[in-house]
């Protein structure tokens, strides 16, 4: 069975504030139960210790039945207990790589060299890559063999400027995620309306707006993967 790697972020908090942040945990669950029938899992973070989750995205934890059955499968929180990290994977082994939101990725997946890495391979090696929400911001500034930044001309979505001033976000975020995607030769796209579900497919390359599009970039990754078939 071909395997996906899930890449999940290890900080806490986030902006000069120190607001809890975390893994958005349905941008976990949503993606995982599309895939996991098809795919064996591996996840990975930026650390080897305990994946932090946003507190409130706990909320859907006790109101939404799927993220509570995901949240009490000792299976799927043992992967978050004790993650890989980047140093004890390999690209070539995976047929697509996904990067979950949460606002603390916006610490530790920009420009990290591991994550970059795992990436490029995963992309050159005829996989699929996918994001996120606020996972996307891990997409930056990642060259391919031959020089190419790999979002150069590329459509892509992420989490929205708007989308952040309507939660009082704004002024804890290191960046604005939709300029730096911009900043990266790209089309940025969102929904008409905030916090609804948007998702772009780009080639091999797969994005989702907000926690509300991960269950459909984990179809559109299935789909893919059927069709591109790689190695």
């Amino acid at each position: 069975m071909k395997k996906i790697l899930i890449v999940a972020t290890n900080e806490a908090k986030v902006g000069v504030r120190g607001r809890k942040t975390g893994l958005w945990l349905r941008e976990l669950t949503d993606f995982y139960h599309e895939i996991k029938d098809d795919f064996n899992v591996d996840i990975i973070s930026t650390a080897p210790s305990r994946i932090p989750i946003d507190p409130l995205s706990l909320i859907e934890g006790v109101v939404h039945k799927q993220t509570r059955q995901y949240y009490l499968e000792d299976g799927l929180m043992d992967k978050l207990k004790k993650p890989l990290t980047s140093e004890q994977v390999k690209g070539r082994d995976y047929a697509a790589i996904y990067f979950t939101g949460g606002h603390g990725t916006m610490v530790d997946f920009p420009n990290h060299p591991g994550l970059q890495q795992l990436t490029a391979a995963v992309y050159e090696t005829g996989g699929v890559v996918a994001a996120v929400c606020h996972g996307a911001s891990a997409l930056q500034n990642i060259h391919l063999s031959d020089g190419q930044n790999l979002l150069a001309g590329h459509v892509v979505t992420g989490f929205s400027d708007l989308e952040e001033k309507m939660i009082g976000m704004y002024s804890d975020i290191p960046f604005s995620l939709e300029q730096a995607l911009r900043d990266q030769g790209t089309l940025f796209q969102i929904a008409q309306l905030p916090f609804t579900a948007c998702v772009i497919e780009s080639g091999r390359l797969v994005t989702g707006q907000n926690p509300a599009s991960a269950s459909l970039v984990g179809k559109k990754v299935k789909e893919l993967l059927k069709a591109v078939n790689p190695a």
